[in-house]
Formats: structure tokens, C-alpha cells, sequence
């Protein structure tokens, strides 16, 4: 079986069959095309090329090329090229094609994680950082509570329309990891926020939170779209008020989303549930999280084992 032709079919299980979202697609055929840059820089055709011929070395120098192109790729981008060709070998041995064995490409072993999270005084400083006498700053302030008592991620966050938050149930669903849905509740402070923006609001715009710096006479023709915030914005906002609040951390929505976690876990939440309100596929990404309970651990242990 030639790679071109196998990379086609590849892509069109995981969108057809595994219903990968079009991003993670896209990310797999970049890879996937970068691997076929890598063969040409090796002097081999890979409009030709065979996976029969697909060895250990070829995979190793495939990792080597990565560092060749670029000296300062992170350890996580290197592995995350050799976990897309792990899967297109694993999709070969489905296909029952006699290629290279997907398990025997190692990952490097990466340096655990580190989880970046403001205790309760930083969260409080930062919450109190906006001035709520204008709707910019109590927009902001909406935004920034929601993202800690939701763990929303921004896209998530900046996709929402007004319609699709029931405030008097305190709940939404939002789409992750492209069609998966999940529930999201509010905390009745969050809840509170956004009924009070919205009543600050005097537009007809669906988006939930949107930009307050366009001139009243530019609006009846500027539609949605262009009225919502984007990723860049809210993340530079955050930052914004983190140095106002005089917190020297790398403050964004992510932190946010760390700062939910911790909070839940340092109060003896069960780590499956909060699994399940981040929205992450694997038990293992959260798992990151437990360092926090290592004090609650100890007291436990202190209370129970004398």
C-alpha cells in the first residue's frame, strides 16, 4: 500500500468513522505531510513510497528531522508528531498492512506537567481588580467569574449566546471535542453577573458576552460575529487585570480553569467528577491536579493513623 494513498484513507476514518473534530484532522494531516517533507529530505519519493517499507529508523529519523528543522520544538510537539504516525501505523494494522509496529515508537518522557493556579487571596484580588461602574469592567468581571465557577474553556466561553444559558435553572450545555456535549451549571453569584449585565445591555446581539466600542449609530448593520469577543481579547483582558491585581503569575483563562480544579480537589471533590466538568477525555490529564490534595493527604492520614 503506497503512503499517499493510505494518508488519504487514514484522514477519511478518522473524520468519517472516528468523528475527529476538523481541527484534530487538520493536525494529523500536517503531521502526516510533514513525515512525507521528511522522506523527500531523505531522498525518497513519497508519492512511491511503500509502508511496507516503513521501519524503526525511518521513524527515528523522522524525530531527529523534527529537532533538524527546528532545534527549540518542545518535547510535547516532537511526541505529538510520533503519537499521529503511532496512529496511522495502528490504522495500518487494522487494515491487517505488514508495516512497522505502531507500539515499538517510543515517546520522550516528558517533565511532569507544571500547574499554574491562584489560591484564594489572588482570586479574590483579582475579582475585585475591575471597576463594575461601567459595562466594559462588569462585562469583564462576568467573564472572568463565569470562566472559574464553569471551567470554561474561551472557545467555549466565547461561543455562547444568550439563548443558550437558562438562568433560572442555572445551566447550559456546551460542545466539546466537536460534538460531544456537556453540562454546564452556574453558581448563582455567576448566574447573578450575567443577569445583571444582560440588563445593563440595550442591543439586539445573541452573543452573551460582546465588544462595547462601537459607535450606537455603526450597530444596526454590524451583525453577531462581528460583535464577539475573541480568544485574543479575553485572554489579553485577563492578563490585564492579573497586573492590575499585582499577581505576578502568568495569569490567563487556563489558570482560571487550574484554579477550579484545585479549589474542588483542596474540598475533597472526586477526581472522576471533576474529570467530567472539565470536559477531559482521560483521567490522566486531570490527574495532574493532585498535587494540591497532597496537604489534605497528609492531614488525613494524621487523623485517622495515630
Amino acid at each position: 500500500m503506497l503512503f499517499k494513498d493510505f494518508h488519504i484513507k487514514f484522514l477519511n476514518y478518522l473524520e468519517v468513522i472516528q468523528n475527529k473534530s476538523p481541527k484534530t484532522v487538520e493536525q494529523y494531516n500536517r503531521h502526516l505531510n510533514k513525515f512525507a517533507d521528511f522522506l523527500e529530505d531523505k531522498n525518497i519519493d513519497s508519492y512511491k513510497f511503500n509502508l511496507e517499507k516503513l521501519n524503526l529508523d525511518l521513524a527515528e529519523w523522522f524525530r531527529s528531522f523534527l529537532y533538524k528543522e527546528n532545534p527549540n520544538i518542545s518535547i510535547k510537539t516532537a511526541n505529538a508528531y510520533m503519537i499521529t504516525l503511532r496512529a496511522f501505523l495502528k490504522y495500518a494494522q487494522k487494515k491487517q498492512i505488514k508495516t512497522l509496529a505502531p507500539t515499538s515508537i517510543e515517546l520522550i518522557k516528558a517533565e511532569q506537567r507544571n500547574i499554574e493556579f491562584l489560591s484564594k487571596e489572588e482570586l479574590e484580588r483579582l475579582f475585585s481588580s475591575p471597576d463594575t461602574n461601567t459595562i466594559i469592567w462588569f462585562r469583564d468581571l462576568t467573564i472572568m467569574e463565569c470562566i472559574y465557577s464553569t471551567w470554561l474553556r474561551i472557545t467555549e466561553l466565547t461561543n455562547l449566546n444568550i439563548d443558550d444559558i437558562n438562568l433560572k435553572r442555572k445551566e447550559f450545555a456546551v460542545r466539546w471535542k466537536w460534538r460531544k456535549l456537556r453540562l454546564v451549571f452556574l453558581t448563582s453569584h455567576a448566574a447573578n453577573l450575567i443577569e445583571q449585565y444582560l440588563e445593563k445591555r440595550n442591543d439586539h446581539f445573541s452573543p452573551l458576552f460582546i465588544r462595547h466600542n462601537v459607535k450606537k449609530e455603526n450597530m444596526s448593520w454590524i451583525d453577531d460575529e462581528n460583535m464577539r469577543l475573541t480568544r485574543f481579547f479575553i485572554t489579553k483582558m485577563i492578563k490585564k487585570y492579573a497586573q492590575k491585581a499585582f499577581i505576578l503569575k502568568n495569569v490567563s483563562a487556563h489558570t482560571l480553569r487550574h484554579s477550579f480544579a484545585t479549589t474542588l480537589l483542596n474540598n475533597w471533590a472526586d477526581i472522576r467528577s471533576i474529570q467530567e466538568m472539565l470536559g477531559h477525555s482521560s483521567i490522566t490529564t486531570t490527574q495532574v491536579y493532585t498535587h494540591v490534595t497532597n496537604p489534605k493527604l497528609r492531614e488525613a492520614h494524621k487523623k485517622f493513623m495515630k
